[in-house]
């Protein structure tokens, strides 16, 4: 059975179940199988993702048949995304590659120039049979490929998504998902985010429902997570927390081993993602 499914059909799963698709980086092997591991653990549908910004750890036509490989072989429905697309010629790139879901982050770009593109990376996704996610608002400054994203509440760039807005998004784009920026950040949180659940909930009411996509899942609490879901959040991105969990236990292992072997440290790193990914899931299947 060929459990590879696009965006719009897990969301859909999602929306039936009142939980959150866990959409997890893809950078290696090793975190493919992490986070496949996981999600079939916990009997839960999943998302491997590969960001853009991601090509200095690893290059999309080396990851993405191996991430197809594993959506098609799972026990739990998965699709394979695309995340952060910033030009259309990379999201064309992912399609001809086989992943069913892309997300074009025109979030930087002023509205109309985004509300275009998006129409246009629609018009392509719909000929390969993927679902889109795009973004209205701005989370903040993004330095990615640093892994080292830090963030605080006060970043001045930080733009909440316009309900209203919204409406008019969604209608002229024909999109499947809208990543909304209500409160979370990219990266490691400097302090509690203050997070505005009205935005998605008017931002749902106004667009007969759309699924709202998570950015900046990492470092938010239990409580936020699930009344996040409960206003309307259908998929929710995670990653630094999953990486720092592998990087925290090579750092001890390193440490204590008389001579530490990379392949080892590899394989302490893989089941320290799991763990810190089946908390993850747990929290998004709003348990």
């Amino acid at each position: 059975v060929n459990m590879l499914v696009n965006l719009k059909e897990i969301l859909k799963i999602a929306e039936d179940r009142n939980i959150a698709v866990g959409s997890f980086n893809v950078v290696s092997i090793d975190t493919c199988r992490a986070i496949i591991e996981a999600a079939e653990k916990q009997n839960a549908p999943v998302v491997l993702q590969f960001a853009q910004c991601h090509e200095v750890y690893a290059h999309v036509e080396d990851v993405a048949p191996i991430m197809l490989k594993y959506a098609k072989e799972a026990k739990v429905p998965v699709c394979v995304h695309l995340d952060h697309g910033e030009d259309l010629v990379y999201l064309k790139k992912a399609l001809d590659l086989g992943f069913t879901g892309i997300m074009f982050d025109g979030s930087t770009l002023p509205y109309d120039e985004n509300l275009k593109l998006t129409i246009e990376a629609v018009k392509m996704a719909k000929e390969y049979g993927a679902s889109v996610e795009a973004e209205l608002g701005s989370m903040g400054r993004r330095e990615m490929g640093k892994g080292q994203e830090v963030s605080g509440n006060d970043d001045e760039t930080k733009i909440y998504t316009d309900p209203i807005l919204a409406k008019e998004f969604v209608e002229k784009t024909g999109i499947d998902a809208l990543a909304c920026s209500f409160g979370t950040t990219h990266g490691i949180y400097l302090k509690k985010p203050k997070l505005n659940f009205d935005v998605v909930k008017n931002v749902r009411a106004n667009t007969n429902n759309i699924p709202v996509v998570m950015h900046g899942g990492s470092g938010v609490s239990y409580e936020d997570f699930h009344n996040a879901i409960n206003a309307g959040v259908r998929k929710i991105n995670y990653f630094t927390y999953m990486d720092k969990a592998a990087g925290a236990c090579i750092k001890e292992k390193a440490n204590n081993d008389a001579i530490p072997f990379a392949t080892e440290l590899n394989l302490a790193a893989r089941k320290a993602m799991v763990e810190n990914l089946l908390g993850a899931i747990d929290t998004f299947l709003n348990k």
